[in-house]
């Protein structure tokens, strides 16, 4: 059943990146967005595909990833409602740089290139908000490829454990407890290295006192302890 139109309007404004649209020009834009709904675990989009435009995600969580010629991926980001996701191909018209893939059942939307250049062009505050999209999706890429070179295994799962503990944690008599929602082999692709690498430094982090696993809960005791595990020299 096709997606309402004004319902496709509402979840415009939850987009950033639409934030100084007036009303109308949201509903221009919305009478040409086009609705996708993906399962969990099937692609958005994969790397090197000729872009077809930029994807808002109003509902779930989508991964942008890479891929070696092993098969090996490296998580680039997770995104979840408000983000945008193919934002570099859908200005240069190139192809999809890192592949995109719903972690679960996600509801996005479509916009298409040739009608967010139209925008771009009524618009220019649209334009520079999209090269903002685009340079806040690389700085952190220059985190992960500085973690890659410079740091081990257990530093970049303690860094990835303290993000997690930020965004998701709260705090208990125990200290600043979170649901791990992804599997080893996610946590692996996420600070580059093998699903197994993350289980033993998990026991190792555990083994150490720096944290507590019970099933899917972690518990940081004392974040500063882990964040001087990260700093530490290797």
């Amino acid at each position: 059943m096709p997606r309402a139109k004004t319902s496709l309007i509402e979840a415009l404004k939850k987009v950033p990146l639409f934030n100084g649209l007036a009303e109308k020009e949201r509903e221009i834009l919305g009478k040409r967005a086009l609705p996708r709904h993906f399962k969990a675990d099937e692609p958005v989009f994969s790397e090197g595909e000729p872009c077809s435009g930029l994807y808002l995600i109003d509902a779930g969580r989508v991964k942008i990833f890479g891929s070696s010629k092993s098969g090996r991926e490296q998580i680039l980001a997770i995104q979840g409602p408000g983000s945008t996701v193919g934002e570099l191909a859908a200005l240069d018209g190139g192809k999809y740089p890192a592949s995109a893939t719903a972690l679960t059942d996600a509801d996005l939307l479509l916009i298409r290139r040739e009608d967010l250049q139209a925008l771009c062009l009524q618009l220019p505050e649209v334009g520079v908000k999209l090269l903002e999209a685009v340079a806040s999706r690389v700085r952190p890429m220059i985190g992960i490829v500085e973690q890659l070179s410079f740091s081990t295994v257990r530093q970049r799962l303690a860094a990835l454990l303290l993000r997690l503990a930020s965004q998701d944690g709260k705090s208990t008599a125990h200290g600043v407890e979170f649901r791990l929602t992804s599997t080893n082999r996610d946590l692996a692709a996420q600070i580059g290295t093998v699903p197994e690498l993350v289980s033993r430094n998990l026991g190792s982090l555990q083994a150490s006192g720096l944290i507590s696993v019970r099933g899917k809960a972690v518990i940081i005791s004392n974040p500063e302890a882990l964040q001087l595990e990260v700093l530490s020299p290797h």
